[in-house]
């Protein structure tokens, strides 16, 4: 029988986030410390303390009323997070294998949340940032150790969305990285890597989309019920059975070009026209499924298989939407 402990885990400011993240460890079967780094008065620290109890418990219950989890277990689980205030945390800080900053978004409050967790971490603990808007090569001059530190982006609710975004520095070593995956993965998280860039991977396409929305309902082209419906029953539902860069091959590349070209026409260039990435590919036949590469190498692959798996996917999502139906036993007139 594995007797090691259980890694320890600290998440650094007591919001939202560091809300989220300790209800995902604490589900997850671990303790984990939600730090309080600001010095309060005993009336306020009381009031923060609660309140964090609270959102916890809620979040928890929330839950056990949709039925993923026993209502007699709220307790027990949100008992595994313990709300440290700022005289107490050095102490958390020095026994967490992995720390998660989420204090607000401004270099001031990372410069100082880092001067706290650089004094008080041990050398061997990875250091991570929970930020949206600040790049991991920025935050890394303030680690004591960047080669121990890499920004990891949550998506809320955090305890429910499984895709973790990790942002790596050049100087990250590959072995932290591959320590961190790890332990997101045994919480039942799914990590995905990308390279320092503005807006990661999920806000940087969201953000178009949401904007584009807004924008149909600005020029009057459709209301918000109907592109609600048609994003959530349409795009939606495709890209919930298949990723975007495999939804290009699968369809083609050229169909992207094409219609990048007819947009960037008729609506707006800026938006709709076409990476040169998506040019080259086309010109070199690399069209996707049907021409054997794009984005994804099929060579060597059972397509027919391939396509009926997709089909499952979607035909699965469809269920789950309740939308599917079964053929008709009679010809209509």
């Amino acid at each position: 029988m594995d007797t090691k402990p259980l890694p320890r885990f600290a998440a650094v400011g007591a919001g939202r986030m560091g809300r989220g993240i300790a209800t995902a460890f604490a589900y997850a079967g671990h303790g984990i410390s939600l730090i309080d780094l600001r010095a309060r008065s005993d009336q306020d620290w009381h009031t923060l303390r609660s309140e964090a109890q609270a959102e916890i418990e809620a979040s928890l219950s929330g839950l056990a009323q949709l039925g993923v989890m026993d209502a007699q277990q709220v307790q027990s689980i949100a008992a595994r997070v313990s709300v440290v205030r700022a005289a107490d945390a050095p102490a958390a800080l020095q026994c967490a294998d992995l720390v998660f900053e989420g204090v607000p978004e401004t270099l001031a409050a990372k410069r100082e949340a880092f001067e706290q967790i650089n004094a008080c971490c041990r050398g061997d603990a990875i250091l991570t940032s929970t930020t949206s808007s600040i790049l991991v090569t920025q935050l890394a001059a303030l680690v004591r150790r960047p080669e121990r530190f890499l920004n990891m982006h949550w998506l809320n609710p955090a305890y429910v969305i499984p895709v973790v975004e990790l942002s790596c520095h050049p100087g990250t070593d590959p072995e932290v990285l591959a320590r961190t995956k790890l332990l997101m993965e045994a919480i039942g998280k799914l990590p995905v890597v990308c390279a320092a860039t503005p807006g990661y991977i999920v806000p940087r396409l969201q953000a178009l989309v949401m904007n584009e929305a807004a924008r149909m309902i600005e020029e009057g082209a459709a209301t918000a019920e109907e592109i609600d419906k048609a994003t959530r029953y349409g795009m939606g539902l495709r890209f919930a059975a298949i990723g975007v860069v495999e939804f290009i091959d699968f369809g083609g590349c050229d169909i992207l070009h094409h219609a990048s070209r007819e947009m960037s026409a008729s609506i707006s260039p800026q938006r709709y026209s076409a990476p040169a990435i998506v040019d080259r590919m086309v010109e070199e036949g690399r069209l996707g499924l049907k021409s054997g590469s794009g984005f994804y190498d099929y060579q060597g692959r059972d397509i027919g298989a391939y396509r009926r798996d997709v089909l499952s996917r979607t035909l699965g999502m469809l269920r789950h939407a309740g939308l599917w139906r079964a053929p008709a036993s009679e010809t209509r007139e």
